[in-house]
Parts: structure tokens; C-alpha cells; sequence
């Protein structure tokens, strides 16, 4: 090879090294003006590089910031010209429709996107590129009518039945979200999560899961056999909080597909965090009757004595059910012996004994029996001696409550339970009208890791020193301290009564506030739902500047929202907790909750 045909082979590659190198700078740079929203600058690159490749991802690109600087004339004129070079690409003629939407020619546009669609190959592959370049082009409509006509052209009812589940979504089009759903589950059970997932997270109320349901009895009158079907239905009552009807459709399902119980039994335990107990305890006694070799009669026997104490204690409540709960958890104990797997129906037990029954010794007895009972967890040895110290405290042993709350506090240093017991210790001192150990040991609590406690530990912080700048003050604050003393006994009356004596006594204090919050907890305790709710109320209403007001928000949401069904009124107080209490603790799940009355897609 001669010198000088070397010298032209060295230029040529040299020369084409530079201009790919120069392509990649300008590629870029694109690139970079585009994500910066600097389209007139992409633009320029994104034409040459364009040109130069003919490459379908600069043209998208390329055509997208002449539509955001508006030049329509010269994107019109480069997308007929591509589209009559290159007939058998559709993106072109798509991408004209989309200049005909950007100046209010829609007749145009969706002619000439039907027309697209008419011209489609039957097949698979073409059919989705299509729809593929309608979505990218924010022509959702189309791309489902693509997706449609595909069905027709393949004779396949269910063939994209995934992508247009995908755009139903995200269209919130919840009528064909759910034709589509019930469409696939029969021939597909397993993508049931899936859809569940999908409905929660795009439902806006019971409107819609009354839509599901209508839509979900209709197939099933005419594959009643699907079980799939009614597993969907079930869970739509679930979100409907209608607890009884799916209890009802859950033994009906248990009867029909003769089984072991799992299905009714997760769901009582859902009964059950949602506070719905006497339908967890029908449930609960329905799996029993399955006998002693059921693998959940053990569980269910045990979560029913367990739910009957959270009725028990909820509200008003009779001597002569607590008494009948009291020996039912005795009588496990007698079936089964005081081991680690039953030591939860002594404490059980004991508490009924401790706040309900009045008979103090026995519950300190059998707490103290507790702790003998080998085998336990130190994290449960450490809750039992927290309950036995409380029970010190209703027992007038001051002095053991506190050196067992150090104990516990001591072995469980930084943890969650340890920091448990230094608040309770620092209650402990409230209540004895120790003001000002109870500050310092609040004040070192407001840094605990523990949210909760943290907040608790900040409101008593406040609570001591805003109300102890006079004496009129400090004299209502002993009297209110006592009334908390009293309701930590389980007398709600009495607190209620000395709460109100505190005005009698010293007008013009400064606890008014305390005292509304004081009532609202006690009167919701006690299921006085509406007096606890003219509580809240009035501390909104009068006290914005209160430490209690974005307690009472919160609580008062939270009551509209899933006892009072009250949706709108319940996303008004999470907005206001939101807008007006930014530093609030509870303002990250008032925005969660918020967003998910609202509709908002949170699964995605």
C-alpha cells in the first residue's frame, strides 16, 4: 500500500472518529436541554442529529419540543413529509394528529387516527406498536381503540387484556378497570392481589366498590362456581367496612368449598384490628364448631376470649360479663397450665382483676406469678413487670412502681419498652404532683426515638410549665393531676367529676384546654362518642394555639373516617391539620390518609 492511500485511510477514519465523537457530544447535549425543559435548544440538535440517523427516537424527541415551543407549522410540514417517504410507519401520521389536537382540529386528528387504526396488520406485534406509539404520544383513547380492534382482528376476547388494564388505571376509567379484572380472574385466580391492589388504589368510596359488586353478582349468577368470584365480593364488603355481609359470605364460601377454616380465619383477625368485634367473635365461634382437630380451633378459642375482652372493655360495660370473661380465660388456664403459650390469659386475667373487677391483690398476685413462669422472653418478662408496677401504683406502693420502671428502663436502655417505662415513671411522678422531676424527665423524653412517646413527653413538657405561673394555676394543675390519677384507675365518673370541680374551685386558670382534651378522651373511652366530639370541637374552635389542637384534628378526623363515614368531613380536618399544623407528629399520616380518601394512586 502506497504512503499516500494510507494517508487517505488515516483521514477518512480519523475524520469519522471526530464526527461520532462530535454526534455523541451533540447527543448529549440534547439530552440535557431536553430533561432542563430548554426545548428550543434541543430542538436544534435534536433536528440535526435527526437527519443525519433518521433515527426514530430523535424524532419523538425532536417533534416534542417543537410542540412545546409551539412551532406547529414546522413540525406539520416535517411530519407529512416523513409520512409520505415512510407510509408503512405509523408514528408519523400520529404524530400529525397530535399537532391537529395541539390547534383544536380534533375532527381531523381522529379521523386520521381511526384511519391508522383501520389500515392495522392482524398481527400480534403490529397491533401492539400501534397502541404503542398512540401511548407515547398521550393518545390513551386511541391506544385502547387499537388495542380493541386487535381483539376483533385475533378473535381473542382476552388477548391485551394486561395493557389495557394498564391504561384503564391509568385513566381511572373504573367501570372498564373492572370489566377487564373480572374479564381475566376466572381463567387467571392467582392475579387476585393484583387487582385488589389495583381497586384500592383507585377507588375514590363506597360508590365505586358498589359498582364492583353489582358487576361482580351479575357473573355470578352465571358462574356461580367461580370461587374467585366470590373471594372479590368478600373483599369488597371488607373495604366497605359491611363486616357482617362478608361474614356471612365467608361461612357461605367455608360450607361450600368444605374448608379448613385459614380464609375465615385471617379475616376475623381483620375484624378485629378493625374494631368490628362482635362479628370477630361470631367467626371466631363458628370456627369451633369445626371441633378440636381443626388446625384453628386452638387459635380461634383464644382470639375469641381475647375479643370478648375488647368488647368488654370498650364503652359501658356489665360486672356480670367481665366476670364471665374473667373465667373463661381461667379456664384455659386450667386446660392447658401456666406456661409461656397461655401466660397471655393470665395477665389477661389479671388486668380484668386490676381496672375492672376490683381485686387488686389477685391481680398482683398473678402478675407476680407471672414472672415465675419459666421460658419467657425477656421483652415479655420486661412488659409484665411494667403491667405489675402499674398495678403497684392502684395498690398505693408508689416506691415499687418506681424502682421496677428504673429496672425496666435500666435492662432495656434506648428501646422502645425502656423508654415505656421512663414515661410511665415520669407519669408516675405527675400524678404524685411532683411538677417539677416530671419536666426534667419529660424533657430528656421529647428526644426518645419512639414517635409516640416523644410527643406524650412534649405535651406534659408543656402542659407543667404553662400552667404553673401562678398559684391559682398550680393549685388547679394538683387537681387535675389527680383527675389523671383517677382515670388511670379505670373511674372515668370520678375523673369526669373532678375535671369539673377544677373550674369551680380556681376560675380563670389556665388548664381549660387540658380539660377539654381530659373529657374527649374519657367520653370516647366510655363510646360518649358525641360529647367526646363537642370536646374536639370546642378545642379547634377556641384554642388554636393550643399544644392539644392538632391532637384534636387528628382525632376527630379519625373518628369521621371510620366510625362516622363521614369522607369529606374527615378529608377537611386532615387538609386543615395539614395546611395549619406543619410540624405537627401526626402530619405525615394525616397526608396519607388524605391522599387515599381522595383517590390518589398510592400503590404506584
Amino acid at each position: 500500500m502506497s504512503i499516500k492511500k494510507f494517508s487517505l485511510i488515516v483521514f477518512l477514519c480519523f475524520s469519522f472518529f471526530l464526527l461520532r465523537a462530535q454526534d455523541q457530544i451533540d447527543e448529549e447535549l440534547a439530552y440535557q436541554y431536553y430533561q432542563q425543559g430548554e426545548y428550543d435548544k434541543a430542538a436544534v440538535l435534536l433536528e440535526k442529529l435527526f437527519n443525519q440517523t433518521k433515527n426514530d427516537n430523535y424524532f419523538e424527541l425532536y417533534f416534542t419540543s417543537l410542540i412545546k415551543i409551539k412551532k406547529y407549522a414546522e413540525a406539520e410540514t416535517m411530519t407529512k413529509k416523513l409520512a409520505k417517504q415512510f407510509p408503512l410507519k405509523t408514528q408519523y401520521p400520529i404524530a400529525l394528529g397530535r399537532i391537529y389536537l395541539e390547534n383544536g382540529r380534533t375532527e381531523e386528528a381522529n379521523k386520521l387516527f381511526l384511519d391508522v387504526i383501520d389500515r392495522v396488520q392482524k398481527d400480534e406485534f403490529s397491533i401492539r406498536e400501534l397502541a404503542q406509539h398512540f401511548y407515547r404520544f398521550e393518545a390513551y383513547d386511541m391506544a385502547i381503540n387499537t388495542f380493541l380492534k386487535g381483539r376483533k382482528l385475533l378473535g381473542d376476547d382476552q388477548a391485551f387484556i394486561f395493557e389495557l388494564i394498564s391504561i384503564y388505571r391509568f385513566k381511572k376509567n373504573k367501570t372498564k378497570l373492572i370489566d377487564e379484572y373480572i374479564s381475566v380472574l376466572s381463567s387467571n385466580p392467582q392475579i387476585l392481589p393484583q387487582a385488589q391492589n389495583a381497586f384500592a388504589s383507585t377507588f375514590e368510596g363506597n360508590s365505586d366498590y358498589q359498582v364492583l359488586q353489582a358487576a361482580l353478582l351479575k357473573k355470578l349468577q352465571k358462574e356461580p362456581d367461580v370461587e374467585v368470584y366470590n373471594q372479590l365480593l368478600i373483599w369488597q364488603f371488607l373495604q366497605q367496612q359491611q363486616y357482617e355481609i362478608a361474614l356471612r359470605q365467608l361461612i357461605a364460601q367455608d360450607k361450600r368449598t368444605k374448608d379448613d377454616g385459614a380464609s375465615l380465619y385471617n379475616t376475623a383477625n381483620t375484624f378485629v384490628f378493625n374494631k368490628a368485634y362482635p362479628t370477630a367473635i361470631k367467626a371466631f365461634e363458628y370456627i369451633i364448631t369445626k371441633g378440636k382437630e381443626n388446625p384453628y380451633y386452638l387459635g380461634a378459642r383464644i382470639q375469641l376470649v381475647n375479643t370478648k375482652f375488647e368488647l368488654a372493655i370498650t364503652g359501658k360495660y356489665e360486672n356480670q360479663e367481665l366476670n364471665l370473661l374473667a373465667d373463661q380465660y381461667r379456664s384455659i388456664l386450667d386446660e392447658y397450665g401456666k406456661n409461656s403459650q397461655t401466660m397471655f390469659a393470665l395477665q389477661r386475667w389479671a388486668y380484668l382483676q386490676a381496672y375492672y373487677l376490683n381485686d387488686l391483690k389477685k391481680a398482683e398476685a398473678a402478675l407476680e406469678e407471672c414472672l415465675t413462669i419459666p421460658g419467657i422472653a425477656p421483652m415479655d418478662l420486661g412488659r409484665i413487670k411494667l403491667e405489675l408496677a402499674d398495678t403497684y401504683i392502684l395498690t398505693q406502693q408508689p416506691w415499687e412502681a418506681a424502682l421496677i420502671y428504673e429496672q425496666v428502663a435500666k435492662q432495656f436502655e434506648n428501646q422502645p419498652i425502656g423508654n415505656d417505662a421512663k414515661f410511665r415513671s415520669t407519669k408516675l411522678s405527675f400524678y404524685q404532683g411532683d411538677f417539677k422531676y416530671a419536666k426534667s424527665q419529660a424533657d430528656v423524653l421529647k428526644a426518645s426515638t419512639s414517635q409516640l412517646i416523644a410527643n406524650d413527653a412534649l405535651n406534659l413538657s408543656l402542659l407543667i410549665s404553662d400552667n404553673l405561673l401562678s398559684k391559682n394555676d398550680s393549685l388547679a394543675l394538683i387537681m387535675y393531676a389527680q383527675s389523671e390519677m383517677i382515670q388511670f384507675r379505670n373511674k372515668p365518673a370520678l375523673a369526669l367529676a373532678k375535671l369539673d370541680s377544677i373550674g369551680i374551685l380556681y376560675p380563670m386558670n389556665s388548664l381549660t384546654d387540658d380539660i377539654l382534651m381530659a373529657k374527649a378522651k374519657i367520653f370516647l373511652k366510655t363510646s360518649e362518642v358525641n360529647k367526646g366530639i363537642d370536646m374536639l370541637n370546642e378545642i379547634i374552635k377556641s384554642y388554636p394555639e393550643s399544644i392539644w389542637t392538632d391532637d384534636a384534628l387528628f382525632m376527630l378526623a379519625d373518628l369521621y373516617e371510620k366510625k362516622l363515614d363521614s369522607v369529606d368531613q374527615a378529608k377537611a380536618l386532615y387538609q386543615k391539620l395539614m395546611n395549619e399544623y406543619p410540624g405537627s407528629i401526626f402530619n405525615a399520616e394525616a397526608r396519607k390518609r388524605f391522599r387515599n380518601l381522595r383517590g390518589d394512586n398510592l400503590g404506584t
